[in-house]
């Protein structure tokens, strides 16, 4: 099934005024040029109370042209990519819904909203326990191109 260029385009443009105008708790939409909305950065501030009480990240979306019935690839940039068990060093994220959980009801917000839920409920700053290795096996790839094994809650 494909998506117009059109109706993908209207859909990021919702998107992105509904999080430029009303944006949730711990979310910043930054000045920037969309161009052709395939890419897009998100600002997140970790929540109160948590291990990562007021830390700043930044979030890189890169849409397909069949978003949103495919997800967007979804990584942390850098210099600031949190420590976390699932997020590795290169700022890919180990979260169901960026894969072969996603559903086109999700949106920008909701991928925020579930990152920044992910951040909240770790209770300890570590990197995953394969890090090091995934480093050595992504050079050059995006992590749509890995085959995640989600055998807890990432």
């Amino acid at each position: 099934m494909s998506i117009s260029p059109g109706t993908r385009t209207k859909r990021l443009a919702k998107e992105i005024k509904s999080l430029s105008t009303d944006p949730p708790c711990g979310v910043a939409f930054p000045d920037q040029d969309l161009g052709d909305f395939s890419k897009l950065k998100v600002d997140l501030l970790g929540a109160e109370g948590t291990l990562y009480d007021k830390e700043r990240f930044q979030l890189q979306f890169d849409f397909p042209s069949s978003y949103p019935l495919d997800p967007p690839e979804v990584i942390f940039v850098h210099p600031e990519i949190p420590i976390h068990p699932h997020i590795y060093s290169n700022g890919h994220i180990c979260l169901s819904i960026l894969y072969d959980q996603w559903s086109p009801a999700l949106g920008i917000q909701s991928v925020c909203l579930s990152i920044l839920s992910m951040l909240s409920s770790a209770d300890q700053k570590v990197r995953p326990p394969d890090d090091q290795k995934y480093l050595r096996q992504s050079v050059g790839k995006g992590p749509k191109s890995t085959q995640w094994n989600f055998h807890d809650d990432c």
